[in-house]
């Protein structure tokens, strides 16, 4: 029975269905920014500050600049400067939680007025994803007749849509992954792990790559990646020095125990992974930390045991990708942008398998892990953010993928390598 539901349901998202829903969210998302924005400077119509995320970076720039990077970590000077900008009092309360090393990037701008960088990092970010997203399509041979619909989809990106108006690095993530992908596609394993390594910037999305490649005994992606991760710090530390380097790990520490100050009260309803998804469902933290433990070493066993299979790379890298997002300590809904290369792949995958056992789930799936996450905020009433467990289902069904594929591949496998690697 749950079969016939799920192959019904499936049946149901037919690309005109797909496209009509793309069109409406496209409109709906971009036309309440347009109004948002329409407004002239620093704030919007409804009064917050555009691009509010991105104030942290041209501060934290000003002050390596002014030669002030002891100060980098000082949360009562960051919101003293916020206000400077603002002009006003305001109720926006940030912490910089990056590296020293991602402000260094934006010092050639610290001379331009806040709103001209933000104008400016954005432009590059949306060139970044637009670009990222083109390549790996162009990689993916069964979605050749869909371009229309994978680009109406790729506009109405709801993860894009939160990284744009927040002004987040989220594209810069999102460029790592790829970059690891085509390495991978290239049979250059330890390229793809170096690529994967300069996630050490943003280091929650390292928690569960390290160990899933670990496991799945990938010795060049994992030596890739750790001397990627390892030079970058070595080298940050020997810019910026040991004081600074020890502020930064302090305030990594404290954020990882107490998420909840990394942002906003509400941030555990803007979470979509699997600690957020305790913290809401479970009011003991005990109960949290064990539950958070136990699915995230289920997540990265099920992830490293689709890597170490024979199935196509496509399968493999989504299942990477997930294992990320899922174990990652905090996750906002712009996190998620990386996500989009993995929904990509399995849509080509299905595509190239129409007749597969597990055809109808997975596209059932990866339709909820592209909408669920716009519904993060009804989680502040039912105590469940509904995005997790379908990105959990959709790594469990790609686990039982490569297991009915067994250690030999099925033709449309075979054709969906092939593809992977014209």
């Amino acid at each position: 029975m749950t079969a016939r539901l799920v192959g019904s349901a499936a049946a149901r998202l037919t690309p005109r269905r797909l496209r009509a829903q793309a069109i409406v969210l496209a409109l709906c998302l971009w036309g309440v920014c347009a109004v948002d924005f329409a407004t002239p400077g620093l704030f919007d119509r409804a009064g917050n500050i555009n691009f509010q995320d991105f104030l942290q970076f041209p501060i934290a720039a000003r002050l390596i600049a002014q030669g002030q990077t002891s100060d980098l970590y000082n949360d009562q000077l960051l919101n003293d400067r916020i206000r400077s900008i603002v002009g006003r009092n305001t109720n926006v309360y940030l912490r910089y939680f990056y590296g020293p090393q991602v402000a260094l990037a934006f010092v050639p701008l610290v001379r331009l007025p806040f709103l001209a960088q933000a104008a400016i990092w954005m432009m590059l970010s949306l060139l970044i994803y637009f670009t990222c997203i083109y390549l790996l399509w162009k990689s993916c041979g069964a979605l050749s007749p869909h371009r229309g619909l994978v680009a109406l989809c790729v506009i109405a990106y709801p993860p894009l849509f939160h990284f744009f108006v927040r002004g987040q690095l989220s594209g810069a993530v999102l460029l790592c992954f790829v970059l690891a992908y085509f390495a991978f596609l290239a049979r250059r394993e330890w390229i793809a792990g170096i690529a994967l390594g300069l996630l050490v910037f943003k280091p929650q999305f390292l928690v569960a790559i390290p160990l899933v490649l670990l496991l799945a005994q990938a010795w060049k992606a994992f030596a890739g990646l750790a001397l990627s991760a390892a030079a970058q710090l070595v080298l940050t530390c020997l810019y910026f020095g040991t004081s600074v380097m020890r502020a930064y790990f302090n305030m990594l520490l404290q954020s990882a125990a107490s998420p909840r100050t990394t942002e906003l009260i509400l941030s555990p309803i803007q979470m979509h992974s699997l600690r957020a998804f305790w913290v809401l469902l479970i009011p003991w933290p005990r109960g949290v930390l064990a539950l958070y433990a136990l699915s995230a070493l289920a997540v990265i066993a099920m992830a490293a045991a689709v890597w170490r299979s024979s199935a196509p790379l496509s399968l493999r890298f989504s299942a990477l990708i997930l294992a990320a997002v899922l174990v990652s300590p905090h996750l906002y809904i712009y996190d998620l942008l990386p996500l989009a290369p993995a929904l990509l792949l399995l849509a080509n995958w299905i595509l190239n398998n129409p007749h597969h056992p597990s055809t109808a789930a997975l596209k059932l799936l990866s339709y909820l892990a592209f909408v669920l996450p716009l519904f993060g905020p009804l989680a502040r009433w039912t105590h469940l953010q509904l995005s997790v467990p379908v990105f959990a289902a959709l790594l469990w069904m790609l686990w039982k993928t490569q297991q009915m594929t067994g250690s030999s591949l099925s033709e449309e496998d075979v054709l969906s390598t092939e593809t992977e690697l014209s």
